[in-house]
């Protein structure tokens, strides 16, 4: 698939500020699975140096430094064209040894995935137990077969969970997640992959877009997770959409939280007790 992209997103404050340098991740990552044809980025504001960088994850982030003028508003507008490879994401062998959860990585690739491993939940260094009862509710349904786990798994949290659409904050914990049963995509990503984790199984958190439909007034930004799998490598699993991730996906960054994968970041040199209100426009078109 071939799609092109526009997202705009404005920063309105209610007096004069002046900015620290703001980190922007709205550049698709390119890899097998997606070609970045081309990028363009615009900012007004233009500020006075861009800093192009590969994060930890192997992300490209980009760093924007303005100057000591204050301003009123901050615009950020990208667009691009990519092209998405990865039309079955079932084409993949596992290794022989990948046949029964719990996962147990070989101590090598498991010092490598340690990031992976521990607990997707902010401010929460041990695993959910809801997020183990339910793992544990799955593998008693699917003996404990790791493909069959992901996609009951997925399953699950889409049939159960109703979508809604919560512009800003952090992810709820997995628990009031399951509990609740109302959730962003961000949430029952975080839920996803915690789960997961329960289970031995390396997982990430990706932001990104979901081409959707094409009838939709309104896109957001979107998020889905990612589990490594020892013969087939990073897979994605959406369970807002209930979907194995293939190509109608375009996949901006990934990092083991949410946290490392915010769109933009940065915060105010000047300007206490500023009000911002945030505006965005998103537009996604296949081309083919």
């Amino acid at each position: 698939m071939r799609y092109f992209v526009s997202h705009t997103t404005l920063y309105q404050y209610d007096r004069p500020v002046s900015l620290s340098p703001h980190v922007i991740r709205l550049r698709p990552r390119a890899d097998l699975t997606q070609t970045l044809v081309n990028f363009t980025l615009d900012i007004s504001p233009a500020p006075i140096q861009i800093i192009e960088n590969v994060d930890l994850d192997g992300n490209d982030i980009l760093i924007a430094h303005f100057d000591s003028n204050p301003l009123m508003t901050l615009q950020i507008a990208t667009s691009f064209e990519i092209e998405t490879h990865r039309s079955n994401p079932f084409a993949y062998l596992l290794e022989p040894w990948v046949n029964r959860l719990p996962l147990d990585y070989p101590t090598t690739l498991q010092a490598q995935l340690h990031p992976y491993l521990t607990s997707a939940a902010a401010n929460f260094p041990a695993l959910d137990p809801v997020a183990v009862e339910l793992a544990g509710t799955i593998w008693e349904k699917t003996d404990g077969n790791p493909v069959m786990f992901l996609w009951e798994l997925n399953q699950q949290i889409f049939n159960t969970c109703q979508h809604i659409v919560r512009e800003q904050g952090d992810p709820f914990p997995p628990g009031l997640t399951w509990k609740t049963k109302t959730a962003s995509c961000r949430d029952m990503t975080v839920l996803f992959i915690e789960a997961c984790r329960a289970m031995g199984l390396a997982a990430r958190f990706v932001s990104g877009y979901h081409e959707g439909d094409p009838d939709w007034k309104q896109r957001h930004l979107h998020a889905w997770a990612e589990v490594y799998l020892p013969g087939a490598g990073w897979r994605g699993y959406d369970p807002t959409q209930g979907l194995a991730v293939g190509d109608r996906h375009i996949a901006l960054v990934a990092a083991p939280n949410s946290r490392t994968t915010v769109p933009i970041s940065g915060s105010l040199k000047s300007g206490i007790g500023v009000t911002t209100e945030m505006q965005y426009a998103l537009t996604i078109k296949a081309l083919m």
